[in-house]
């Protein structure tokens, strides 16, 4: 009952601090990077070549862009992912468009950078299926061709697993789409969102959303890296929908901290492009914005909206979809005469 005061209190507030345009925020033109990994051309183009090589994974079939195809809204349109052996995923997987913005990394906060993210799932049975991340990176350093793309972003001797997660998390930073219809809006274009969806940003900062869905990214407020925005799905467990789409299955954060307190908490997700990315959810369980933004208002804030502002908030979502650069596919080195992938 604490937490859902709390959460009542902090969506009134929320209410009160958003009446003007000039409160809410554009997605900035270039995404934030740690200090010790600024991000460069080089560092770039290492990464997406990483990021798109499925040679790393112990069958060779599955690569980043295999779960979050950038080529699209950045994830793989299914409700779970596959990985080696046909292996399926327990969770959703997140866009990795505008990633950067988030604080940590995951559903349930258990990296703090994209540099950790990059290196979790190459060693995940179900995902990239590797034993020992070092057995991915030998496989990279046979491959003669990948050197020099090293050597260019890090400089001598520097194919190191380090170094290989930094060009990914390098490449990963340029993912943003920033110029959507309601950035355009908010820097003073007043002709670039319809009627219908600036209807629907009122109704969605006066019914409370932005008590989560605040910021640039519409994942929270800005917070330092390693440290994660938070909310409790579902909050409100008296709903049909908790059980049509089973809900309380996943403890979500308690997962990673084995803390009774972090059950079913979740890094609160990016709401920019989300009409490129459903199904929606950490479980993928619903596959409708509509029934999204239903669900979301009855189990988060205990509301029941009427058709209209359904479609009013859906009709606002739409325009936090930017415009995705492009993307040209690397020519990946490749291995004379012999292969880096060996049956068994």
């Amino acid at each position: 009952m604490k937490y859902i005061s709390k959460l009542l209190l902090s969506s009134f507030l929320a209410v009160i601090a958003y009446p003007a345009f000039a409160a809410w925020e554009a997605l900035p033109d270039k995404a934030p990077a740690p200090e010790d990994n600024p991000t460069t051309a080089e560092k770039v183009e290492l990464g997406k070549m990483l990021f798109m090589d499925p040679r790393f994974s112990s069958t060779g079939t599955v690569s980043c862009n295999s779960c979050h195809n950038i080529m699209e809204g950045g994830d793989d349109s299914r409700s779970f992912s596959m990985g080696v052996h046909g292996k399926m995923g327990g969770r959703n997987a997140p866009t990795v468009w505008n990633s950067a913005f988030h604080s940590v990394q995951f559903w349930d906060g258990r990296a703090d950078l994209l540099e950790d993210q990059a290196k979790g799932p190459v060693t995940n049975p179900v995902e990239m299926g590797v034993t020992e991340i070092e057995m991915a990176m030998n496989k990279v350093r046979a491959i003669s061709g990948y050197k020099p793309y090293f050597e260019k972003a890090f400089g001598k001797n520097s194919m190191t697993v380090e170094n290989a997660a930094k060009a990914v998390a390098a490449f990963e930073r340029t993912l943003i789409t920033p110029n959507s219809a309601y950035d355009r809006y908010v820097k003073g274009d007043k002709t670039a969102m319809t009627i219908q969806q600036i209807r629907g940003m009122n109704t969605f900062a006066k019914i409370g959303c932005t008590s989560c869905h605040s910021g640039a990214a519409f994942n929270g407020p800005k917070m330092p890296f390693g440290q994660g925005f938070y909310a409790k799905f579902p909050t409100f467990v008296d709903s049909k929908y908790i059980k049509q789409y089973n809900l309380l299955k996943d403890k979500g954060r308690e997962s990673a901290t084995g803390k009774p307190g972090d059950a079913h908490m979740f890094r609160v997700q990016t709401l920019r492009n989300i009409t490129d990315t459903a199904p929606y959810f950490h479980n993928g369980s619903v596959n409708d914005l509509s029934e999204a933004v239903r669900l979301m208002a009855k189990t988060q804030l205990n509301q029941d909206l009427k058709d209209k502002d359904v479609a009013d908030i859906v009709a606002f979502l739409a325009a936090l979809t930017g415009e995705y650069p492009e993307i040209k596919m690397p020519r990946l080195p490749s291995t004379p005469g012999q292969s880096v992938l060996v049956e068994k």
